[in-house]
């Protein structure tokens, strides 16, 4: 046979952003040999008429660097045409770490990242087959996984690993930061994707302290950071926060020459700021200086509980919460008439107006195991029926269900008007999918389905080849993955097909299949036929195709370019 594979009678969008051709494809070996034209036998014809035959997708912007110990499919997001993830993310991660931090960062992923502790121990473990960052990648690369994986050395555990406790309150010496480069410098060496930090006024740590990484100074930072201009390669990820914004970029980008990805959503800041913001990184873009802002194609919605309250959390108020270590004694805090009359004077006064996690009216209870009655109302409308204040009843029903009641909020993203200017920005880079992080509270793993049904098909925002390239080339380009979200001769055969008259993400559902049954939110695709990673089908018309137990197609992507 001429090949292993060949994809016939599909439209190819080869991720440029050009119109798509019709023609074959066809893959030996993992690798695309012909594409267009592919005369020869193959082992496997397979017909794709009526569909789109793209690159894999490619998202930069997940958590999975726990979950890929015990799920090495990196479930969900292969469900919906990902075929390359770039972990790490934030500044966290799970490497390096000392045997005897293992707890505190796993601690630390179940407040910032809205993990299970209960999964995380049961599928880490406390045994960790690696220490540092480079035995962490040859670990990962011995379990084998499903799909492409790129990671980020975080600057969370890089800090721990040299400061320990101190790391999380105090400046580090000249020795610390000398001696935390060369731990990126080692990173970068094995083959990191990027260094990843975050100043996030949302990310609070194990007992209500900021993350270790928001106490170092900008110095800190740009130490750290400048390994990557010395290597010339990889790209510098934060989530941004007081004392790393737009000035810091800019200093950190003429810097070191490398890329800046970071957070860019539609929903807080004054609208008119947010346009001069988008004006000042297209002027620098201009220069030579790589800003490049991730934007969500989809509203950030969260469901919590009072058990881990996430979206208030950053609030002072809360810290008694966020010291309290079991559910009996948060319970506690919320029965304090004092900390309710606090939590109050919050809803009733000007956050509610900046903080939708406080606004009542944009509060739904979603789940309530002791008044089911009161499901999908606002908080606003039960209280007003009741006669009590929307934080008592919020409060009373949680104490009843032992902080098992949940509740949704759209955090923000929600202005389909601004998102839509957003994702047509000239340079756009879709990204904040936050896969593998925050898995009981939101599930946008799915962002790439809900793109080509709901801002190409159904609004008519973009184009299906404008959709195809920045979700696949764009994205690939700028964390230097080299050879990857392009269809071409050489080129790995990561593939996606899919049906560009039915493709979305299905509706969110509740599952419990992390490990010690905790459970998480899941999206089902629709219109995605085939999956295809280096060359190996991995999923078709819906369903996995590999031997859980058996080799896995996917590679460790070391070296970003």
């Amino acid at each position: 046979m001429d090949y292993d594979v060949k994809i016939e009678g599909g439209l190819i969008l080869d991720g440029s952003g050009g119109p798509g051709v019709k023609g074959s494809v066809a893959v030996k070996d993992g690798r695309m040999v012909a594409v267009g034209d592919a005369d020869g036998t193959a082992a496997r014809t397979i017909d794709a008429s009526g569909l789109i035959v793209a690159p894999g997708f490619v998202d930069i912007h997940t958590h999975y660097d726990a979950q890929v110990m015990w799920d090495r499919m990196l479930t969900v997001s292969p469900w919906h045409g990902v075929t390359t993830v770039v972990m790490g993310n934030c500044g966290f991660g799970v490497a390096p770490t000392r045997p005897e931090h293992r707890g505190q960062i796993m601690r630390t992923l179940e407040k910032v990242e809205g993990m299970s502790l209960t999964a995380l121990e049961l599928g880490l473990g406390y045994d960790w087959p690696f220490e540092t960052f480079p035995q962490y990648l040859d670990a990962v690369e011995r379990r084998g996984i499903g799909i492409n994986v790129a990671a980020l050395v975080g600057h969370t555990p890089i800090r721990m690993y040299v400061m320990g406790e101190d790391a999380y309150d105090r400046t580090a010496t000249e020795d610390e930061i000398k001696a935390m480069r060369e731990l990126v410098r080692e990173a970068m060496a094995a083959g990191a994707a990027g260094f990843a930090t975050s100043k996030g006024f949302a990310h609070i740590g194990y007992m209500g302290r900021p993350v270790p990484s928001r106490v170092a100074t900008i110095e800190e930072i740009k130490a750290l950071t400048s390994v990557l201009g010395e290597s010339r390669r990889g790209t510098v990820e934060v989530a941004t926060g007081q004392g790393l914004s737009y000035d810091e970029y800019e200093q950190i980008a003429r810097g070191n020459g490398r890329p800046i990805s970071f957070s860019f959503l539609a929903g807080r800041e004054d609208w008119t700021k947010m346009l001069g913001h988008l004006e000042r990184i297209e002027k620098l873009q201009r220069e030579g200086v790589s800003l490049v802002p991730q934007f969500s194609a989809r509203p950030l919605v969260m469901e919590f509980n009072f058990r881990e309250p996430f979206p208030l959390e950053n609030i002072s108020t809360f810290k008694p919460v966020s010291e309290a270590l079991d559910v009996d004694s948060k319970m506690r805090v919320y029965a304090d008439p004092q900390f309710r009359l606090a939590y109050k004077k919050l809803v009733d006064g000007p956050k509610a107006a900046i903080n939708r996690a406080l606004n009542p009216e944009r509060t739904w209870i979603y789940t309530c195991p002791t008044e089911p009655q009161l499901e999908q109302r606002t908080v606003a409308e039960v209280s007003r029926e009741r006669g009590v204040h929307p934080v008592d009843l919020m409060l009373d029903l949680s104490i009843a269900s032992r902080l098992t009641a949940l509740f949704r909020i759209t955090i923000l993203n929600d202005d389909e008007e601004k998102v839509g200017q957003l994702l047509n920005q000239p340079d756009a880079m879709l990204g904040l999918s936050d896969a593998g992080a925050h898995a009981s509270q939101l599930c946008d793993a799915c962002a790439y389905t809900y793109v080509l049904g709901h801002w190409v098909r159904e609004k008519g925002t973009l184009t299906l080849p404008q959709a195809v390239r920045m979700m696949t080339a764009r994205p690939a380009a700028v964390y230097g993955l080299r050879d990857r979200g392009r269809i071409a001769v050489g080129a790995p055969a990561d593939l996606v097909l899919f049906d560009p008259n039915t493709v979305n993400a299905g509706p969110l559902r509740r599952v419990n299949d992390l490990p010690g049954g905790a459970d998480r939110l899941i999206s089902e695709p629709v219109g995605i036929e085939m999956v295809m990673v280096n060359g190996t089908a991995i999923r078709e018309h819906g369903k996995d195709t590999l031997d859980p137990g058996g080799p896995m197609p996917g590679r460790v992507l070391r070296g970003a370019a």
